[in-house]
């Protein structure tokens, strides 16, 4: 029986059109999942270092591997804490949530300067929206990264929104007072072994053609003209291109989510995951890191922002994994 050719001319979504590169290297989080538990934030961010791998036992009871030690990959990432500079209070009108009043911290870090200049008197103030908390829909928390406390060569800080999730408005009212103007650590928002989703920009790869664009495959190489191109830019009628028809352009650099990465584990002491001479393209870990189940877009340097899953799975691990063995 003869080769059957496999009938392939195009791989990719045609849901991210058209694919341009992303407005900002900081992920944008465009919703937040509803939360039940504990009051407390619903995300973090953390700048990605690199992949390594370990050993751990599997805890899935569905898993044909339970309690068996079973290979892992997994993605370190930076994670010092988050200074809560602010809090925005949300009302809901027609037009969806609108900010009702915004409450900044006495004391600012310095490095804020260097991303925008911060407010030196604000409309609202935390007794403010005591008095106006009935018609608070919802509250976030304005918090800024920290690079000096990194390995990075930057002092410039990030700056975003996170959701505080949890209890009623009042209860996260009171969470918001005890967090203004301090240092949050991810193991404040996440535990080991619940499950998050990621947010970040893809690595940013230029102007590329179809074959490496969209996965079409070579032509003969007798053909005609080109090898590495399209057939047929499609049909005389209608007599435009189609936009289905994959064509040439910017590759890489775009944002994306993954959904349901499993924190494996959160630790203090960098060390403890640094190789000899540190990461590539990264350094050496100082402080806090963050250990996820798998592989994250971006390269090493990124900013990966973390939330609460949106649509978590349906047996979710309330135990924190096992870990026998880390590479470092």
């Amino acid at each position: 029986m003869g080769h059957r050719k496999r009938h392939a001319p195009k791989h990719g979504s045609l849901a991210y059109l058209p694919r341009g590169r992303a407005r900002s290297l900081i992920g944008r989080t465009r919703f937040w999942p509803e939360f039940k538990g504990e009051t407390r934030l619903l995300g973090f961010a953390g700048y990605k270092v690199g992949m390594t791998h370990t050993f751990a036992v599997e805890d899935n009871p569905r898993s044909p591997q339970q309690g068996k030690e079973v290979f892992l990959p997994v993605t370190v990432l930076d994670t010092p804490p988050l200074i809560v500079c602010g809090v925005r209070a949300y009302t809901q009108t027609t037009e969806g949530i609108r900010c009702l009043s915004e409450v900044w911290a006495e004391n600012l870090p310095k490095d804020l300067g260097r991303a925008f200049t911060p407010p030196e008197n604000t409309e609202g103030s935390l007794e403010g929206l005591e008095r106006d908390v009935n018609r608070v829909s919802e509250l976030r928390v304005i918090v800024c990264t920290q690079p000096r406390l990194t390995y990075l060569p930057k002092k410039k800080p990030e700056l975003f929104e996170i959701k505080v999730g949890g209890g009623n408005v009042q209860a996260q009212l009171d969470y918001v007072k005890e967090i203004l103007g301090k240092a949050v650590k991810p193991s404040e928002v996440f535990r080991e072994g619940e499950y998050v989703d990621v947010s970040a920009v893809s690595k940013g790869k230029g102007v590329q053609g179809v074959v490496k664009r969209w996965g079409v495959h070579l032509l003969p190489h007798k053909s005609r003209k080109k090898v590495r191109g399209i057939g047929t830019l499609g049909p005389w009628t209608p007599s435009r291109v189609m936009y289905t028809v994959p064509r040439s352009g910017q590759t890489g650099l775009f944002q994306r989510i993954q959904y349901n990465k499993r924190v494996i584990r959160i630790g203090e002491k960098g060390d403890e995951v640094t190789p000899k001479g540190g990461f590539l393209n990264y350094g050496v870990l100082r402080g806090g890191y963050m250990l996820l189940e798998g592989s994250v877009p971006g390269p090493a340097k990124r900013l990966i922002k973390l939330r609460q899953p949106a649509r978590p799975p349906s047996m979710e691990s309330t135990t924190s994994p096992r870990i026998t063995f880390v590479k470092v």
